[in-house]
């Protein structure tokens, strides 16, 4: 069997300072890479332009991680706003009144609203300094994802070790969960608490995985990209879910 040359699974997190330096790992990482996800820190160096460029001149689909939280018009407002671009994904803060508000201001486009459950960069600790209600961080984030799903959010973002409680909610069915704090097998953690393999991501219940600095400060980010799409279709990863 003919190995895939690149998997839409895989999400390469072009966590880079500007538009320039993420055009030129797009173009090093050619036809390895499918799917890219766009996030705050390359906002102001010119992300959304970088956005346009691979989605209209090269194909790829395009995850927009804002994490939009702010009174429900202005998400309304600001997700009409970025709809017009053309995106796949586009995250916000998995409040209900927040995913109610982007789901009202995506109608009519096919961008999908992504609701971040618990960050992946947070453990107990930083829960309880942030003044979040005492208890489990996985059944937290399970009941955020449920509560996010029933407000319409088309999926969530979570932990990869949450993704298969996530999964097996009932209104969960049809529903995407995408997982950053996905490191292949030996890749140094960062800032990430909550990790998993590729492949036990996506066997336990991941639409798709975000990886970024594994694959970007690789000395051949092309060849890590392979390896994960490699992995990805291993019989490890043993879904599809849907």
């Amino acid at each position: 069997m003919t190995q895939p040359l690149s998997d839409d699974r895989l999400i390469v997190a072009l966590d880079v300072p500007n538009a320039l330096d993420g055009l030129a790992l797009a173009e090093k990482l050619g036809a390895a890479v499918s799917f890219y996800k766009i996030g705050l820190g390359m906002l102001t160096g010119g992300g959304l332009a970088l956005a346009n460029e691979l989605k209209a001149e090269h194909g790829k689909r395009i995850f927009l991680d804002m994490k939009l939280f702010d009174i429900g018009a202005t998400v309304e407002a600001a997700v009409r706003g970025l709809a017009r671009y053309d995106l796949d994904f586009l995250t916000v803060h998995g409040d209900p009144q927040v995913v109610r508000a982007a789901k009202e201001g995506a109608a009519g486009s096919a961008l999908k609203i992504l609701a971040v459950t618990i960050l992946t960069s947070l453990d107990r600790a930083d829960l309880d300094a942030n003044l979040i209600r005492p208890g489990d961080i996985a059944e937290i984030t399970r009941e955020r994802a449920s509560r996010a799903f029933d407000a319409g959010a088309d999926g969530i973002i979570a932990s990869p070790q949450e993704a298969a409680m996530i999964r097996a909610l009932p209104n969960a069915a049809g529903r995407l969960i995408v997982t950053p704090g996905v490191r292949p097998a030996g890749a140094a953690l960062g800032d990430q608490k909550r990790v998993a393999t590729p492949a036990q991501a996506i066997a336990d219940g991941a639409d798709h995985i975000v990886i970024g600095r594994p694959i970007w400060q690789a000395a051949d980010p092309r060849a890590a990209a392979l390896a994960v799409v490699a992995e990805l279709a291993s019989p490890q990863a043993r879904q599809p879910n849907h």
